[in-house]
């Protein structure tokens, strides 16, 4: 049996990262209050084209207006970095 990598490996290898979003909403019976919602998925940065598509369907479709988003979002699988280091360590 051959194993397949997972749809999430593929698309890191592909350049998305982690991105999560904390969206806060008013509620739809009380225009005054707000709730927050967390999103988390894979995407593309700096356009979030994931995120973005979410948002549409949040406004078209759901109610409760969108008030903030903020957006975090991190590459998990990256070239590696390397230092050259000066010296030598002797460990005993």
């Amino acid at each position: 049996m051959i194993a397949m990598a997972s749809r999430e490996f593929r698309m890191q290898m592909e350049g998305y990262g982690l991105t999560t979003a904390e969206i806060h909403y008013h509620l739809p019976d009380h225009p005054s209050l707000l709730q927050l919602y967390i999103w988390q998925e894979y995407d593309l940065a700096p356009d979030f084209p994931e995120l973005r598509g979410f948002l549409d369907y949040w406004t078209e479709a759901l109610e409760g207006p969108l008030h903030s988003v903020r957006v975090a979002h991190h590459r998990l699988i990256q070239p590696s970095e390397w230092q050259a280091v000066d010296g030598i360590i002797a460990i005993h």
